[in-house]
């Protein structure tokens, strides 16, 4: 692998020396995803494929933590873990089967469990950086308390690889829970807000929330997903009751909202907003709701600039998520605030001083 690691460096510096832009990619399920920056003249960049840089290089379970290489197969780092009945609790989207750690973490998107769990970004200890001049930065460590000053590891995540190509991570994980029940209940969206406060309130062991409309009506399907202890998961059951998903039908509906192949997500444009869960019904368009309220996944919007003038207005803010076009100057991130945006552009500078990796696939303007 050190050979891979130095052909990797050639290529950057390489890159640098003809000043071609770096378009780093893994596996390349998440193509869709950002700003479509340089990938529009490709056969003047540069690729830089970590798929080839791959492997486990420490693995403790006693210490809850995996460190592992860019290109390594997320259903790979899984198998590893599940060996020891441990996980990666923020369940990141397995968009493929050839979906990779490094992308998991430069795109820092988190799935289902996130809500209790936490995001992934929490959970990163540790990086390695490829930089513009084709050397290798170390962030962090393995354990938790290894940082003093600023924190990059974790600012890493959900950069989009704008920084640099992030060849190496170590992921705190965790165990499994003991036992695991999905409930269903009926209800329209005002209601399952209404129940998703309720339980906010209340010490249960909800790890997920689905609620998804019916077609045709404004009811639909509130899905609770319980984790933990026998005693917990079993008198949580009794104490909301509602219907019980059988054993096997339970985990292939939370692995279509992780993976995203729900039909939900076949819609066009489809926006991701994040808001405070307590926030009630936007009535904008069609609606997936993850998270307890925090997440909304909305299809049919007419207007993005005025959905997130509104959301914005609540104290969130929205993400063109899957597009077929948009227009030029509507962004896919929510644009920053100029003292925030300063800040990633003075770190870009100081970072990628020439400007070369993933160019305006964050940020439109650079």
């Amino acid at each position: 692998m050190n050979f891979v690691l130095s052909e990797l460096c050639q290529q950057v510096m390489t890159a640098r020396a003809g000043e071609r832009p770096v378009c780093i990619q893994g596996g390349g399920t998440k193509s869709f995803y950002g700003e479509p920056g340089d990938r529009d003249i490709v056969s003047e960049a540069a690729m830089l494929d970590l798929s080839s840089y791959h492997g486990v290089v420490n693995y403790q379970p006693s210490e809850l933590v995996i460190t592992a290489r860019a290109g390594t197969l997320l259903s790979d780092i899984e198998n590893t873990l599940a060996e020891q009945n441990q996980m990666l609790a923020f369940e990141p989207p397995r968009l493929g089967a050839a979906s990779t750690i490094g992308g998991c973490v430069a795109s820092g998107l988190s799935g289902p469990r996130r809500m209790a769990a936490g995001s992934l970004r929490d959970f990163v200890l540790g990086a390695k950086l490829l930089d513009s001049s084709g050397s290798v930065l170390s962030f962090g460590g393995e354990v938790m308390k290894n940082v003093a000053g600023y924190d990059v590891s974790r600012l890493l995540a959900g950069s989009m690889g704008i920084f640099g190509a992030l060849i190496e991570v170590s992921i705190k994980v965790a165990p499994k829970p003991f036992q695991e029940r999905t409930l269903v209940f009926e209800t329209d969206e005002a209601g399952a807000l209404n129940l998703f406060t309720q339980w906010r309130r209340q010490p249960l062991p909800i790890s997920a929330t689905s609620w998804c409309a019916r077609e045709g009506n404004g009811a639909g399907l509130l899905h609770v997903r319980l984790s933990g202890s026998d005693p917990a998961v079993k008198n949580a059951t009794t104490k909301l009751g509602g219907q019980q998903l059988d054993a096997s039908g339970a985990p292939a509906f939370w692995d279509s909202l992780r993976d995203q192949t729900h039909p939900f997500f076949l819609a066009r444009p489809l926006w991701r907003v994040a808001l405070p869960p307590h926030t009630p019904p936007l009535n904008i368009g069609s609606t997936l709701i993850e998270w307890n309220g925090g997440l909304r996944w909305l299809a049919g919007v007419e207007s993005g600039r005025e959905l997130r003038r509104i959301v914005a207005g609540l104290g969130g803010h929205a993400t063109l998520y899957r597009y077929d076009s948009k227009p030029a100057d509507l962004t896919v991130f929510q644009p920053l605030a100029p003292a925030i945006k300063n800040i990633s552009l003075r770190l870009k500078q100081e970072i990628d001083p020439v400007g070369i990796f993933n160019p305006k696939r964050l940020f439109s303007d650079f």
